[in-house]
């Protein structure tokens, strides 16, 4: 991804919409959104190599080649850059199934485009897969990290059901969920730690998709065809 479409993903993110009145501000403006955004890739790199635990001022300030101390320039502290850095990782990981989403012609395609967004080949590695876990654990006790977890879980229930309902029930489609989403964090926790492929992740939860779905509803999902925006 450019800096340009970075800065334009960043500004859509966080909802940026003050308009600018003078050429100097333009400028302005835009030097400030590619720092904030260097400063997110920075930490965001370091993120992927060390987990939560290597991201210090020091370091990201370090990692963007800037002097240190820039940080609290552009973020009100490093508990803000932190934040912003994972909510874009977030999306980045929402944006996968929303593009294989788009890809679906019937219900049951919806639902393995579900599964198929959630281990990017590309990105279901050991490091991303440890960066993630030390972000779970950090949720335990941050609340503005738990948000985050819990918007994931909430978009992972409106995805599912999307392709479910009203063919299940809201408490049977519940049920379905917390045990995809189990599934599902339990194959990036053991990628952490150990040899499991996405292709494999990818079939035992398509597994546990048939399983639970039983024969006959599975058959209706493959036949029932999506209606086109």
């Amino acid at each position: 991804m450019t800096i340009e479409k970075f800065v334009r993903a960043y500004k859509n993110f966080v909802g940026y919409t003050k308009p600018m009145t003078t050429k100097a501000k333009k400028q302005r403006t835009r030097i400030e959104d590619i720092r904030r955004v260097e400063l997110i890739e920075a930490a965001h790199r370091i993120f992927l190599r060390d987990g939560l635990k290597g991201l210090t001022t020091t370091r990201i300030c370090h990692e963007a080649g800037m002097s240190q101390g820039i940080l609290t320039y552009y973020f009100k502290d490093k508990d803000q850059v932190l934040f912003e850095m994972v909510r874009y990782a977030n999306r980045v990981l929402m944006d996968a199934v929303v593009i294989n989403l788009r890809q679906a012609e019937t219900r049951w395609d919806r639902l393995t485009a579900i599964v198929d967004g959630n281990f990017p080949e590309e990105k279901f590695e050991r490091n991303t897969a440890n960066a993630w876990v030390s972000f779970y654990a950090e949720a335990a006790h941050n609340p503005r990290y738990a948000r985050l977890q819990d918007l994931f879980y909430k978009r992972l229930r409106s995805n599912i059901g999307s392709a479910l309902s009203p063919l299940w029930s809201k408490s049977e489609i519940d049920h379905f969920v917390r045990g995809f989403a189990a599934m599902l964090d339990g194959f990036w926790l053991r990628r952490g730690h150990g040899d499991i492929s996405h292709l494999e992740a990818r079939a035992l939860l398509i597994e546990y998709s048939e399983k639970m779905l039983g024969p006959g509803m599975v058959s209706k999902l493959k036949k029932l065809q999506l209606q086109a925006a």
